[in-house]
């Protein structure tokens, strides 16, 4: 399965990628009310680097682990799942410049749910929903963070 969620945000595209860069950042863009830990990593995006989530279905736990395979600033950075809730998962978060003094920020996830076909079947249009309330968020908030300059890069 694939989501692709798309929007303008009115600042160049290092900044965009300073901001996913900044210490804190994957904490900022947890929608309210998710249950998302992060355990360990974060700190970084380039090639190798893994991070590791707590996240809950209901009362059940779940860990995922993600590492990242792509990282090419200030254009795109990626993550596939190590381990985790989907059968796969491919995660490119690309900043393009929009000739205007802004970045086009486009996040391409290509991901199976568990259970093949039957996952496909039975958690294929919840998932494309939660998908799609969680990058609405974080779309949102890159834009209010990034524009209003409310973060901290971790270059000087």
């Amino acid at each position: 399965m694939r989501f692709v969620k798309e929007s303008r945000i009115a600042a160049p595209p290092a900044r965009v990628f300073a901001f996913h860069e900044s210490p804190g950042a994957l904490g900022r863009l947890t929608p309210p009310g998710e249950r998302i830990v992060v355990e360990r990593g974060g700190e970084s995006l380039q090639v190798g680097s893994r991070v590791v989530l707590r996240m809950y279905l209901g009362p059940i736990p779940m860990r995922w682990v993600a590492e990242h395979v792509e990282y090419d600033p200030p254009r795109v950075f990626a993550d596939r799942q190590v381990s985790g809730p989907f059968a796969c998962w491919n995660h490119r978060h690309v900043m393009l410049d929009d000739g205007a003094g802004g970045t086009i920020l486009r996040d391409e996830i290509d991901f199976d749910p568990p259970l093949g076909a039957l996952g496909r079947l039975l958690a294929g249009g919840f998932l494309r929903k939660k998908l799609e309330r969680q990058f609405d968020f974080r779309h949102q908030a890159t834009r209010t963070i990034v524009e209003s300059g409310d973060f901290e890069s971790k270059d000087p």
